[in-house]
Formats: C-alpha cells, sequence, structure tokens
C-alpha cells in the first residue's frame, strides 16, 4: 500500500504537544514526561489511532504511547488528538526495531501490535512484528507480569506468529482464530480501522495474547 505524503508533515508533528520529538531523551524517563507513575502500554505500528484513543478515553489511569514510523499517517492521529485531546497518550515516529531506544528495562507493561505488515516473503520474516528477532527487543522492555496482544486477519501471519511465540520460550496464554465469535477473548474488544474493514467483508480475525519467558521475569 503507496502512503500518500503530505507536505510539511514532519515539521507538523515535530511541534505537537502530543508527540515526542526528541526520542533519545523518553528512555527510562517516561514518569517524567507523563506526570506520573501509571503503567505504560504501546502500540507498535498505530496507523491513524483509532484504537489506542479508544483505550486511552477508557483508561485515564493508564498512560498510552503510539508508535507510528510513517509522518502522514501518524499526522492523522494527531489531527484527531486535536479533535478531542487526551493527556494520557503520546504519539513517536520511528521505526519498532528502534524500540529500545525509546523505553527502558521493564518500563513496558504492554504492548499492541494490531494488523502489522505481514512481510509475506520468506526472506523478509524477520522483519515480521511476531518474529523471534522483535520478540527478543520486546523482552527489553516488557514488565515480568506485562503481555503481548496480537490481532490480524492474515491467517499465515498469524500460523508464524504462533510458531515463533513458541520457539522463543514466550508463554502463550490464549489465542483464537475468530475473535468476535470468541466470547472470552472479544470481551471489551476495540475494533481498529483494518479490523473493521477486514470483518466487514467476512474475515475471521484471529488473536494471541503471550507473556515473558520464565527465564526473564
Amino acid at each position: 500500500m503507496r502512503l500518500r505524503n503530505i507536505p510539511g508533515s514532519r515539521e507538523v508533528i515535530a511541534e505537537n504537544h502530543w508527540c515526542i520529538a526528541e526520542t533519545e531523551d523518553c528512555k527510562g524517563k517516561w514518569r517524567d514526561i507523563f506526570g506520573n507513575d501509571q503503567p505504560i502500554h504501546i502500540e507498535i505500528g498505530m496507523g491513524k489511532g483509532k484504537f489506542i484513543m479508544a483505550l486511552a478515553k477508557q483508561n485515564p489511569q493508564i498512560n498510552y504511547v503510539g508508535i507510528e514510523k510513517y509522518s502522514s499517517v501518524l499526522l492523522r492521529g494527531l489531527q484527531k488528538m486535536e479533535e478531542e485531546p487526551l493527556e494520557n497518550i503520546r504519539f513517536v515516529r520511528m521505526d519498532a526495531e528502534n524500540i529500545c531506544e525509546m523505553f527502558d528495562r521493564n518500563e513496558v507493561s504492554r504492548i499492541y501490535l494490531n494488523f502489522s505488515d505481514p512481510w509475506p516473503k520468506d526472506r523478509h520474516a524477520k522483519r515480521r512484528l511476531t518474529s523471534r528477532q522483535f520478540l527478543l527487543l520486546y523482552q527489553k522492555i516488557l514488565s515480568s507480569s506485562g503481555l503481548l496482544e496480537f490481532k490480524t486477519d492474515n491467517i499465515g501471519l498469524f500460523d508464524f506468529s504462533l510458531e515463533e511465540v513458541r520457539e522463543s520460550s514466550w508463554i502463550l496464554q490464549s489465542f483464537t482464530r475468530d475473535l468476535h465469535h470468541d466470547e472470552n477473548m472479544n470481551r471489551g474488544n476495540i475494533m481498529t480501522e483494518y479490523e473493521e474493514k477486514f470483518s466487514a467483508k467476512g474475515n475471521p480475525i484471529c488473536k494471541l495474547v503471550a507473556s515473558l519467558p520464565d527465564n526473564v521475569k
């Protein structure tokens, strides 16, 4: 999918109250940024922000950080935030592989991955956000009681993700291949833009929830 370039989007992002411009100053300092010691939940690949903004509105006792690599997409989220400001959310424009530069060990309580790029070619497997390479990065920032939640409509990516979780010795807490018909896992579910689009077409939504390996808790 080609993303339309929006002239000046990086400048707007850099000057926005809800967007972190100096990312090198964040690691270990999120309590100072938010002005409290509430748990931190992050979404990697937040898109236009519908999901994480809904969570932030529902849970003022939790701080949220939305991460998006494309300026033009992140700008849409910032525009929404101007309409309905929330002080328990911040945005960051960055690549996911740099996640450990943003967060310190045990600094994150939950990680959300929603409809991530499937990178369908085998040679690109390590770029998938549920690959063992990324799971190793998440281990370095997730708290001992933290959780990783992943949703997708891509069956191939979901099967790959289940295998990577097991091979990486993460603990698979629960999973479903039809979220919207799973009474337990669908309870309180917030749909993303893609989730609404794909489920409207009849595509079943898959979800897994995993926690850290015992040897790193």
